[in-house]
């Protein structure tokens, strides 16, 4: 496995380390074929053989991709800040000290591009400020608005297709970062049960939202 790999296994993984909320979502999930066909959509099915970041880095550099800097979800009552993010020194998903505040992975597709997952991830909750920016994702249903407005001024409007709660042991992220398939907006957190010697949840709660 490439370290970028690595990356994703572990992306989501590091999405809240200090918790103590109940992150229970439920069996309301839905819409996971829904995801499969998103991802492969308008091209090959995304390779097993993940880029490594120094490669994912230089694609973000040349795409200059319209970088997100709030998202609204109405229905939760959410309006967070978006920053940009990218991997910490273990190779993972470096979300934003701050749990008022969501990380956009800008090592992938921005908004406004032709194809691909634009990736924002963000903590559930935290031992010291309690409840996350997305400690209500979980609490989404189908068609769901998510709104993302752009470093550019744009307004752009998704609407949500699945909710995926699922185990971070043996996860391959790989197809939710892709830069293949459809245009996608996908939002990461912390779910299930929490493991106290870990200090960390056993699963992601993963949305997947298409343009409106």
């Amino acid at each position: 496995m490439k370290r970028w790999a690595g990356l994703a296994a572990g992306a989501v993984a590091g999405v809240a380390v200090v918790v103590i909320w109940s992150a229970n979502s439920g069996s309301d999930t839905f819409g996971a074929d829904a995801v499969r066909d998103l991802m492969t959509a308008g091209s090959a099915p995304p390779s097993t053989t993940v880029p490594s970041v120094p490669v994912q880095q230089g694609l973000a550099a040349s795409r200059a991709p319209v970088e997100p800097v709030e998202l609204t979800i109405a229905t939760i009552g959410l309006t967070a800040r978006v920053v940009p993010t990218g991997v910490d020194d273990k190779g993972e998903f470096s979300v934003p000290p701050s749990v008022d505040e969501v990380g956009w992975y800008r090592f992938g597709p921005g908004l406004g591009e032709s194809a691909g997952s634009v990736v924002i991830g963000g903590h559930v909750d935290d031992a010291t400020s309690g409840p996350g920016a997305f400690y209500r994702l979980r609490d989404l249903v189908a068609e769901d608005q998510v709104t993302v407005v752009g470093q550019d001024g744009t307004t752009r409007v998704f609407r949500v297709v699945a909710k995926e709660q699922v185990p971070k042991k043996g996860l391959d992220l790989t197809p939710y970062f892709s830069t293949e398939g459809s245009v996608r907006l996908t939002l990461f957190t912390c779910g299930g049960q929490f493991d106290g010697a870990e200090r960390s949840y056993a699963d992601n709660i993963i949305i997947t939202a298409v343009p409106m």
